[in-house]
C-alpha cells in the first residue's frame, strides 16, 4: 500500500509565517538556553511540510518541497532545520517500507506532526561502512524480537516519540549476523531516554542517548528483515533530504555578507570570497539536488554516487560560506550574540552529521574504485 495523495495540504504561506514569526524570534533563546522548539516542529507538521514525499516507492514522489521547507526553517536555525530533517526522515522510512500496519497507523500523524520523531540511524549507518560496531543486538522470540543496548544520537525524541533504527541478530548456522530495521516508540518498557546535549551548538533538538533493555519490537513495527534491500531503497532520500539543512545555512551566510556591503564594503572587497562568489556556487547546488530529487527512489549505483557528491558539496558550501560570512561580519558578529559566530558553530555539524564529510569521501571512493 502506498499513501499517495499528502496528508495535509503543503501551505508556503503558512511555512514562511513560522519561519518568519516563530521561529526567528526564538533561535537565540535555542541556542543559548538549548530549549526543544516542539511547538514549531509540530507547526511545520500542520503546514504540510512533511506530507509532501510520502507517496512510496511505487509513485510519483519528489523530495523538493520538503528540501525546501527544511531549507527556509534553517535560514532561521539549523536546529530547529534538523528537527525537520529527522521528521522528514522518519516519515520516509515508514513510506518508502512494505508496512502497511505503520503506513495506516503511523505515517498520517507523522506527516501531521502529531507524532514526532527521527532518525536513529547514526550507529547503523557507520557500522555498515564498517566505522563502528553495531550498538543494538537482537534476538528472536514469538511474534517479533527482543532488543538489547545503547544507541547514541536519535534526535527529534519527545518521551512520546517514534524513530527507525537497526539492530544485528544472531542466525544459526551463518558466520554473519541478519540485519533488522525497526520502528521504535520511546514509550515502550525497556527503553530510557537521556538528553544528550554537550555540544558546541544544536542544543535544542532533543537529542538523546537511548537505553533498550530487552525491548519488544513487535512483527507489525519491522519496516525490513533483512535490512539491507530496504537500506538501498531508501538511502538517496535520506542523503538528498539532508541538503535542506545546507541550503538554508548557505543562503543565510550569504545574506549576513550582503548585510556588511555598505558599511564594510570598501576593505570587504579585498577578502578573496564575495557573496556573488558564493551563490554561483549555492544555484549550482540547489539545481543538482532539485533535478535528484524528482527520483529518489532510483537505486542505481551511479545515482547515489551522485547523490553523496551533492551532500559532500553541499556540507563543504556550507562550512566555506559560514566561515566567509564571519570574516566579513569581523567583530559584529564575533559576538556573544553574534548571527555569524552562531553560523559558523551549526555549519560545522553539516560537515559531521551522519554522513559526515570523511564517511562520504570513504564511500565515493569505494563506488568510484
Amino acid at each position: 500500500m502506498n499513501v499517495v495523495a499528502p496528508i495535509t495540504a503543503y501551505d508556503p504561506a503558512e511555512v514562511e509565517r513560522v519561519s518568519a514569526e516563530m521561529l526567528a524570534p526564538l533561535v537565540r533563546k535555542i541556542d543559548d538556553e538549548r530549549i526543544y522548539p516542539e511547538e514549531i516542529v509540530r507547526a511545520y507538521g500542520k503546514a504540510g511540510a512533511y506530507g509532501t514525499h510520502i507517496g512510496g516507492k511505487d509513485s510519483d514522489v519528489d523530495l523538493t518541497t520538503a528540501v525546501l521547507a527544511m531549507a527556509r526553517a534553517s535560514e532561521e536555525c539549523l536546529s530547529t532545520g534538523f528537527c525537520l530533517w529527522a521528521q522528514d526522515t522518519l516519515a520516509w522510512y515508514i513510506a518508502s517500507s512494505d508496512n502497511d500496519h505503520l503506513k495506516t497507523e503511523l505515517l498520517p500523524q507523522v506527516a501531521r506532526g502529531e507524532a514526532l520523531g527521527g532518525t536513529g540511524m547514526s550507529n547503523p549507518m557507520k557500522a555498515l561502512g564498517e566505522i563502528e560496531p553495531m550498538r543494538l543486538k537482537g534476538e528472536r522470540v514469538e511474534g517479533g524480537y527482543k532488543v538489547k543496548g545503547l544507541l547514541p544520537w536519535v534526535s527529534n525524541l519527545p518521551e512520546d516519540g517514534y524513530f527507525g533504527t537497526m539492530f544485528h541478530v544472531e542466525v544459526e548456522g551463518q558466520d554473519t549476523p541478519k540485519r533488522v530495521m525497526a520502528i521504535i516508540h520511546a514509550g515502550w518498557d525497556g527503553i530510557k531516554l537521556k538528553l544528550d546535549h554537550e555540544f558546541v551548538a544544536m542544543g535544542g533538538t532533543a537529542t538523546c542517548n537511548v537505553m533498550f533493555r530487552d525491548v519488544f519490537v513487535s512483527d507489525d513495527w519491522v519496516l525490513a528483515d533483512p535490512a539491507e534491500p530496504f537500506v538501498k531503497r531508501m538511502r538517496s532520500g535520506f542523503t538528498l533530504l539532508q541538503c535542506g539543512m545546507a541550503a538554508g545555512i548557505i543562503k543565510n551566510c550569504i545574506d549576513l555578507i550582503k548585510q556588511v556591503e555598505t558599511p564594510l564594503g570598501h576593505v570587504n572587497k579585498y577578502l578573496p570570497v564575495q557573496a556573488s562568489d558564493l551563490e554561483a556556487e549555492y544555484d549550482a547546488l540547489v539545481a543538482d539536488v532539485v533535478e535528484m530529487c524528482a527520483t529518489p527512489y532510483d537505486e542505481s549505483d551511479a545515482f547515489y554516487l551522485r547523490v553523496l557528491k551533492a551532500r559532500l558539496a553541499g556540507g563543504e558550501l556550507a562550512m566555506k560560506a559560514a566561515h566567509w560570512a564571519q570574516l566579513h561580519q569581523g567583530a559584529r558578529g564575533y559576538v556573544t550574540h553574534g548571527v555569524a559566530q552562531r553560523r559558523l558553530r551549526e555549519a560545522y555539524f553539516v560537515g559531521i552529521v551522519t554522513p559526515a564529510t570523511k564517511h562520504l569521501r570513504m564511500l565515493i571512493d569505494q563506488l568510484e574504485g
